[in-house]
């Protein structure tokens, strides 16, 4: 029996397991509630794969899974994440629920229907004794990734160095289901602005406004986008000042940065560092920097993403487009360990992040097997 078949037959038992975990509250910032989702999977892992599950103890938010199953030497990486966007309470507000062959909730999109189906992946390889007595499969589950993964990230990166292959579970990109062969890199800076203040309407020659020389800075920062090399700078939160009536000697921004390679990283980083001010008496502090590395297209990625193109044409009958978002995950962290890595193998669906997030029922039985036969294959 085919995975994808037996995948099928399942579908009744992992629709009732998907509706228990999108009934669990897990936002990344409650680590009660997070801690209860982490203990959830820890016990459908050990039910599921016979496997073994050490849970890490986090002081500030949810545990951090290592899931194991085999005992081989060429250790193959799956990374989820079970933290969602969502404060406690939402999945009372609104629970899981299916309709037209379409199933509800939240973080049912982003991500746990994508660590079900690799649960039900390692479930049936197992079952079926086909996991190659060489491999060891780690699945990786944390519960800060919508946050950055700041306290994840170094373990992410250890296992990613043991393995011969990563993949993500987050979704697809739509609307063709394309695996992800590359991520923007991503940085975050606060620019904070020192003036000189002074009564606008009696000392205004006197002041030095914190205000225009962001505004200066705002400018010329946002000019630096260049779509063609794909990178952007986008100023998104401001603030300053304690009165119209006052030159301003406080203001400060919020900049989100994008790139596509190391080297811009590398670039942007020193651009960040050295920026002047352009008024005379104005002083300039940036903090901050580079959040998540670039996850670049390399070579070893080219050929992990023609297995998995294979795989889903010649044994699953359906097409494998590949593509590469602005959009940043803990895959991002795997590549740049230099481990091949191919992102978007969770749920297809759509609305991440929003109420009416969805994951399409029909879709998951080949998801689930193509996962499978790549842990098996590659």
């Amino acid at each position: 029996m085919s995975v994808q078949v037996a995948m099928q037959e399942k579908m009744h038992e992992f629709l009732q397991l998907l509706a228990e975990s999108v009934n669990i509250d897990s936002p990344s910032r409650d680590k009660r509630c997070a801690d209860r989702m982490a203990a959830w999977y820890a016990r459908r892992f050990v039910q599921l794969t016979g496997g073994s599950v050490e849970r890490l103890a986090n002081p500030r938010y949810g545990e951090l899974l290592r899931c194991t199953v085999g005992s081989g030497e060429r250790q193959i990486l799956l990374l989820g994440h079970y933290d969602t966007v969502w404060p406690p309470g939402e999945a009372a507000r609104r629970p899981f629920r299916v309709e037209q062959g379409k199933a509800f909730g939240p973080g049912v999109y982003d991500m746990k229907a994508g660590v079900l189906q690799a649960m039900y992946a390692l479930h049936l390889l197992t079952r079926a004794g086909r996991l190659p007595g060489d491999k060891k499969v780690v699945l990786l589950l944390n519960g800060d990734e919508e946050i950055g993964s700041p306290t994840s990230r170094s373990r992410i990166e250890q296992e990613a160095r043991r393995s011969i292959a990563a993949f993500v579970l987050e979704p697809p990109a739509e609307p063709d289901g394309a695996l992800k062969t590359w991520r923007k890199g991503s940085a975050h800076y606060r620019l904070q602005v020192e003036g000189i203040s002074a009564h606008a309407g009696v000392d205004h020659a006197k002041g030095v406004s914190a205000i225009e020389e962001l505004a200066g800075q705002i400018q010329y920062l946002h000019s630096l986008t260049d779509y063609e090399i794909g990178t952007t700078f986008n100023v998104g939160l401001i603030k300053g000042g304690i009165g119209a009536n006052v030159v301003a000697d406080r203001a400060e921004a919020e900049i989100d940065v994008r790139m596509r390679t190391a080297e811009e990283a590398a670039r942007l980083e020193q651009l960040m560092a050295n920026l002047q001010p352009k008024l005379a008496g104005a002083k300039l502090t940036v903090t901050g920097g580079i959040r998540r590395p670039p996850m670049q297209r390399t070579e070893q990625i080219a050929k992990l993403y023609q297995l998995a193109k294979a795989i889903a044409s010649e044994e699953l009958g359906f097409d494998l487009p590949e593509t590469g978002t602005g959009g940043v995950s803990d895959g991002n962290f795997a590549a740049a360990c230099g481990v091949p890595t191919l992102d978007g193998l969770g749920a297809r669906g759509g609305f991440a992040h929003s109420p009416h997030e969805y994951i399409d029922l029909a879709d998951v039985p080949k998801r689930t097997a193509l996962l499978a036969r790549l842990i098996e294959t590659c």
